[in-house]
């Protein structure tokens, strides 16, 4: 049998030998080799599927996929806002039957009553109207009296709304149109002059010479609200605004030509103590703004050693004391001479 060579590594690499073997020897050992690689080698795994993970795993990946969708949703970017469409006046229910569906705090009318101090103009108005009623006077005398005052009462409120408009802006003061910028200055500016021109004929409509006192009452009022408001001389104007009212209705009559007489001097003083007295119940309310802004008024100077509780309750007793003295001193020697 033929033999063959073959090289046998020895036990290093640099050892080795040249032998002959059979044919049969190297059969063997060739097998020999194979199955040693064969076990060398790793077995190969077996995949075994579970149906129940597999669904699982599949849920888990469906609600994956869902909440990514929801995230790209979120994630798109809004849409641009729309202009908002032209106003269309309500007109359903009173106010827009009355106003053409506006705000009622955006029309004129109401804005300019807003500003005309309306408690104040109405109470003096009626006040003065009473007074010339229990004086002996007419009702259309009486009730001429009224409008008149109510007239020149809006007026004096118009006026201090606009010398204090910047002032009252600072302060954040609620329902003065004209400091909020609704109502613009010009525009009652305008209402001013117009009810002058009423008032001048409501007032000559009792005499020309009770006109004269109760425009230059009014005009003192106005001169009032600039000059000398701020410091110890405030209430000057209120007294003499005050003290011309009884010449007004005591040389007061029917017609322009009416001719009455002159007031009684008591009466006359009183009723500047009632100018004074309504000037300090007014001012309590404004201490902490007027005195922020530097003002040196008696009624600050009060409040600041009083108290503003205190200085309210004795100014209100003053008042209510002068309004009764005025009574008895009317009752007794009348209104005018």
């Amino acid at each position: 049998m033929a033999k063959m060579q073959r090289w046998r590594r020895g036990r290093t690499s640099e050892e080795g030998t040249l032998v002959e073997e059979s044919p049969v020897e190297a059969s063997a050992e060739a097998s020999a080799e194979a199955s040693e690689e064969t076990a060398e080698e790793p077995a190969e795994e077996t995949l075994v599927v579970d149906l129940d993970d597999v669904s699982e795993d599949e849920a888990v990946v469906e609600e994956a996929e869902e909440a990514e969708e929801e995230a790209e949703d979120e994630a798109v970017e809004p849409e641009a806002e729309r202009p908002p469409l032209p106003h269309v006046p309500d007109r359903s229910g009173a106010s827009g039957w009355l106003f053409g569906g506006r705000n009622p705090a955006d029309v004129v009318p109401l804005q300019l009553l807003q500003a005309a101090h309306a408690k104040q103009a109405v109470t003096t108005a009626l006040a003065m109207g009473l007074v010339a009623a229990v004086a002996g006077r007419p009702a259309r005398e009486a009730g001429v009296v009224l409008l008149t005052v109510l007239v020149g009462q809006t007026i004096l409120g118009w006026h201090n709304d606009i010398v204090d408009r910047q002032r009252d802006q600072a302060h954040g003061l609620a329902g003065k149109p004209v400091a909020a910028g609704r109502l613009e200055v010009g525009t009652v500016w305008y209402a001013i002059v117009v009810a002058f021109l009423l008032l001048i004929p409501l007032a000559t409509t009792t005499g020309v010479r009770a006109a004269a006192y109760y425009l230059g009452s009014v005009a003192v009022a106005m001169l009032g609200n600039i000059i000398l408001r701020t410091g110890f001389f405030s209430w000057w104007s209120w007294a003499a605004s005050f003290a011309l009212l009884p010449a007004y209705l005591s040389w007061g009559g029917w017609g322009g030509k009416a001719v009455g007489s002159a007031p009684e001097p008591a009466i006359v003083a009183l009723a500047a103590l009632l100018g004074v007295g309504i000037h300090f119940m007014r001012a309590v309310w404004g201490l902490v703004a007027d005195h922020e802004d530097g003002w040196t008024y008696l009624p600050l100077k009060l409040g600041l050693k009083l108290g503003a509780t205190r200085l309210l309750a004795l100014s209100t007793l003053f008042t209510v004391g002068v309004v009764v003295a005025l009574v008895v001193v009317g009752a007794r020697v009348g209104l005018s001479r």
